[in-house]
């Protein structure tokens, strides 16, 4: 009988989208179930943060058990099962009003109030959730895989990564802290927003702090909208999009250039990482839904994004898996 092949090593970068990140969480079931990867780095900015310490979570456990992989991905599964359902059972996060009503209210009081003044205790459930359900001390202690989360220094504008020891619920809601929603996360003196205005994902730790090559992308904000915007409503939200989606476009395209110049032999490669980018691509199967649906978190909403995450990752696998390790089964410079 042959012997069944190695695990393929790879980088998960995973990006932020509210309760859009419950599709990311279907992604990271199928991949995990699947048991052919094996996980070198987790990125995450806002949701994809989450994520990524509820999946790493569940790793450090099976370390600190003393537990073999096959169990380790098991728990990584449970621990983002309960944490996900632990957001479907807070409810909508907009309230009882509908994701369009609520959207609209938002917009109507952040043109007058800061959460400075309408949540001036900074009261957010989702911060006791991670707190019951990671052990961030006994996440800091794992090694594999590595989690970087990102969030937006608001005084420097740029993105700060938290990892290893600095891993922590500031952590986390620091790269899920919407401006207008809630008040900045003050880490060490610093204040802190959401990290989708600097790295939605961060790719550069992926870079330089793992040795794996290959990194699979799960998008969940679409770069391109073939409906225009009209209203009010749907330009802010589109300019949501475009912002949140800037800075990975700038870090893919200086993944190409540094590609092109390797291919050239312009570049030294046992300087340079001659990545090989993978996607799993949720912008289509989320568009339908709205951009103001990313604050709707019912439980039968999270376990249909959960569902249609699924049957995206076992596509891709199905697809794209036998390119890892081999070459990027996705054109940057064609696809953006």
């Amino acid at each position: 009988m042959a012997e069944p092949a190695a695990p393929r090593r790879i980088n998960l970068a995973l990006q932020g989208g509210g309760s859009h990140g419950a599709f990311t969480w279907g992604v990271l079931d199928a991949l995990l179930e699947d048991g052919r990867l094996e996980i070198d780095g987790l990125s995450g900015t806002s949701a994809g943060a989450v994520n990524a310490v509820a999946l790493a979570h569940g790793f450090a456990q099976a370390a600190h058990q003393g537990l073999d992989a096959v169990a380790a991905r098991e728990l990584a599964r449970a621990s983002l099962a309960r944490l996900w359902e632990g957001v479907g059972a807070l409810g909508s996060l907009a309230g009882a009003a509908s994701p369009a009503g609520a959207a609209a209210l938002r917009g109507l009081m952040a043109h007058w109030l800061s959460p400075y003044d309408t949540n001036p205790l900074g009261i957010n459930p989702l911060r006791s959730l991670i707190e019951r359900e990671i052990d961030f001390e006994l996440l800091a202690r794992a090694t594999t895989p590595k989690v970087f989360v990102c969030a937006t220094n608001v005084r420097t504008g740029r993105g700060e990564i938290f990892s290893g020891r600095r891993l922590s619920v500031d952590a986390v809601m620091a790269s899920a802290c919407l401006p207008l929603l809630f008040k900045a996360v003050e880490i060490d003196g610093e204040r802190y927003w959401d990290g989708g205005y600097s790295g939605n994902p961060a790719l550069h730790p992926l870079l330089y702090q793992t040795e794996t090559a290959d990194i699979l992308l799960v998008q969940i904000n679409p770069i391109e909208h073939h409906d225009l915007p009209d209203t009010a409503q749907e330009i802010l939200e589109r300019v949501n999009e475009v912002t949140f989606n800037a800075s990975l476009l700038a870090e893919l395209r200086a993944i190409e250039f540094v590609r092109r110049l390797l291919a050239e032999g312009r570049l030294d490669p046992r300087r340079y990482k001659d990545v090989r980018l993978h996607r799993v691509d949720g912008g289509a199967a989320l568009a339908d839904f709205g951009a103001a649906s990313k604050m709707r978190s019912d439980l039968a909403f999270v376990k249909q994004l959960f569902t249609l995450g699924r049957e995206a990752g076992q596509q891709w696998l199905a697809s794209a898996l036998e390119h890892v390790g081999q070459r990027a089964s996705v054109d940057i410079a064609k696809d953006y």
